[in-house]
């Protein structure tokens, strides 16, 4: 199998049920689906394409957040954005949505960079978090998980029990469940929430990179996903400190399976410039390459 299309051939079609479904603040919400096939093939970096109602023909592409292979459910995080988005939070426990997936070129982690540095934004989050999962139990690696958001995050936050060189005073933010996984994290916002820092993603990983020795800030490799701005911004902190990073790009699209060409973007590689399809191509590119 060409291992460039690998990821190609393990797309599904379920009918889902809803599990569970909860409303966050900043009409956030988070959604649990029995979907076993995609549960058991959906790597890190994977969407699902999902009709989010009858009445609306085109479907929406996100992002998964976790799985759980054994018991077959999948996580999605989403946020209402448009009439799409808002019919799929009228849907409640019991009722089922058609998905597609999962879909896309996921993130590759690399043994010789073992201090993996995820930074999420909004509701880029959710990648981050499935890397997260798909690292807890490789000692191999030591990941550090930053988180931004300029609405509510959509838990709990806690005061962190790890401590980490570098950060500001008063930052002890942490994910919950990320702590639960013994992977230390930190939160950021420029609104005010306790313990958060108050800045950008990327200001708060300068702090932990600044601590870093040379040596291991040589292990580091930067993976993420958010805002196009933010993605940016990420792409020049691993540029002035010469580090690989790998990004999630989020993507309007229609079909979700390379077909349309309407997610095509233009990419730098080896032979010169190039049209990739987020969906089929990606969505997790090399940063230098997009940006």
């Amino acid at each position: 199998m060409n291992a460039a299309r690998a990821h190609r051939d393990t797309i599904f079609v379920e009918e889902a049920e809803i599990l569970e479904h909860d409303a966050h603040a900043g009409d956030q919400y988070t959604l649990r689906l029995q979907a076993p096939q995609i549960a058991a093939h959906a790597l890190p970096g994977s969407f699902v394409h999902l009709s989010v109602n009858a009445l609306r023909p085109m479907r929406r592409p996100i992002s998964i957040m976790r799985v759980d292979a054994q018991k077959g459910y999948v996580d999605l995080l989403y946020k209402v954005f448009g009439e799409g988005t808002a019919l799929l939070a009228q849907h409640e426990n019991g009722d089922t949505l058609n998905l597609m997936g999962p879909i896309g070129k996921p993130f590759e982690f690399h043994q010789d960079k073992t201090r993996p540095l995820l930074i999420g934004g909004g509701v880029g989050m959710p990648p981050m978090i499935f890397c997260a999962d798909a690292l807890r139990n490789d000692k191999t690696y030591q990941p550090f998980m930053i988180l931004g958001s300029e609405v509510p995050f959509p838990f709990e936050s806690r005061p962190s029990e790890f401590i980490i060189p570098g950060m500001p005073e008063g930052v002890i933010a942490a994910m919950p469940l990320a702590e639960q996984w013994n992977i230390p994290s930190r939160l950021t916002s420029t609104k005010g929430y306790p313990g958060c820092h108050d800045g950008y993603v990327t200001d708060l990983a300068r702090h932990w990179l600044d601590a870093l020795s040379g040596e291991e800030r040589s292990e580091v490799e930067i993976f993420s996903c958010g805002p196009h701005p933010m993605l940016e911004a990420v792409a020049r902190l691993a540029k002035e400190y010469d580090l690989p990073c790998q990004v999630s790009l989020e993507e309007f699209m229609a079909c979700a399976v390379g077909g349309c060409a309407g997610c095509v973007l233009q990419v730098n590689t080896d032979t010169g410039p190039a049209m990739k399809r987020v969906c089929v191509d990606g969505p997790v590119f090399d940063a230098y390459a997009v940006f």
